[in-house]
């Protein structure tokens, strides 16, 4: 399970999810801020952004790491990721 786990409102909650998860014997990987050793300890494997990133702009260091995973996924998985199944062309004219 991937988790994206930003210093925010939403963090009990994160930490409570991740600790449920890993009752459940769920593989964990974490995408944190970098010295966030609380989840380094409960995550499997982290991958680790820049703190200090404005709230607002906070999602686009976040997203990197989830493109690449899912490039690398469909590589690995045989699938080119420039020509995926079932993607249908569609154009809406008004």
């Amino acid at each position: 399970v991937v988790f994206i786990c930003p210093h925010d409102e939403t963090r009990k909650t994160l930490i409570g999810n991740i600790m449920e998860m890993k009752a459940r014997k769920a593989q964990i990987i974490a995408i944190i801020e970098e010295g966030d050793e609380e989840i380094k300890e409960l995550a499997d494997d982290y991958i680790e952004i820049v703190e200090g990133v404005p709230e607002v702009l906070s999602p686009i260091p976040y997203v990197v790491p989830l493109q690449l995973f899912a490039y690398y996924m469909a590589v690995e998985k045989g699938y080119d990721p420039d020509k995926p199944r079932n993607l249908a062309k569609s154009v809406t004219v008004k």
